[in-house]
């Protein structure tokens, strides 16, 4: 006997009207919690991106002032070698190498995995070559032979020089145009930077050369130079 139903009331076994609703619901739900999660996850995820490559941005710059320091005093360790200066070498040399062992350290645990490390690292080295030449230059230790040769100012030019307290030695010689005076100076190389322009108020063409001693045994300072700095302040005490 075929089984009674109410009018608009679905057959036994498919939902109705209403439970699809409900279902689809459901489903909503559940996809909108699971976007809110994806989203959440990629917010995180760019967040840890961005605070990693500050840090490794950081860590490069780091890394790039501690390469210029430290190449820096190499090439100012290399000139005092040179010029026989043990104590400045040796000081240099230890501060030099436990700079390096620090960066050298950094660099290749994460050179692979941040390649940008390895970029400071080369534009520091090259930066900190530059910068000790020109901090050494600034700095002039050691001395220096200068010598400077005239055609006809050489004997006012070699009083203007003596007048600022320098010791001078005067040499005839001949020329290809005739006699002329040559001037030898042994001055420490900061004082370069005075005599030089002595030389050219009295002969602004003038030839000069310098050169690089072996060894000097004494040198005439200027009697006249007035003290200045922390020997000025130790003077008057």
């Amino acid at each position: 006997m075929p089984e009674s139903r109410v009018f608009g009331q679905p057959p036994p076994g498919r939902p109705g009207p209403g439970s699809q609703r409900t279902g689809s619901v459901r489903s909503w739900d559940f996809f909108s919690e699971n976007e809110r999660a994806l989203t959440g996850a990629h917010e995180a995820a760019e967040s840890m991106h961005f605070d990693f490559q500050l840090q490794t941005l950081l860590l490069g710059i780091l890394i790039f002032f501690a390469r210029v320091t430290d190449v820096s005093m190499g090439t100012m360790r290399t000139i005092s070698i040179v010029q026989g200066r043990t104590k400045i070498a040796f000081v240099l040399g230890l501060v030099e190498i436990s700079i390096w062992l620090m960066v050298i350290t950094a660099v290749v645990n994460d050179v692979m995995t941040k390649p940008l490390l390895g970029v400071f690292y080369a534009l520091g080295y090259s930066t900190g070559n530059v910068v000790g030449i020109k901090l050494e230059r600034r700095l002039a230790f050691g001395h220096i032979i200068f010598r400077v040769i005239s055609t006809c100012n050489g004997r006012k030019m070699a009083d203007k020089v003596r007048d600022a307290g320098y010791a001078l030695t005067t040499f005839q010689g001949e020329g290809k145009c005739g006699p002329v005076t040559m001037l030898y100076v042994v001055c420490r190389r900061r004082d370069l930077n005075e005599i030089i322009p002595l030389v050219k108020s009295v002969e602004p063409d003038a030839f000069y050369i310098t050169e690089q001693p072996g060894s000097v045994s004494k040198i005439f300072r200027p009697a006249l130079q007035p003290l200045t700095g922390w020997r000025a302040t130790f003077k008057k005490k």
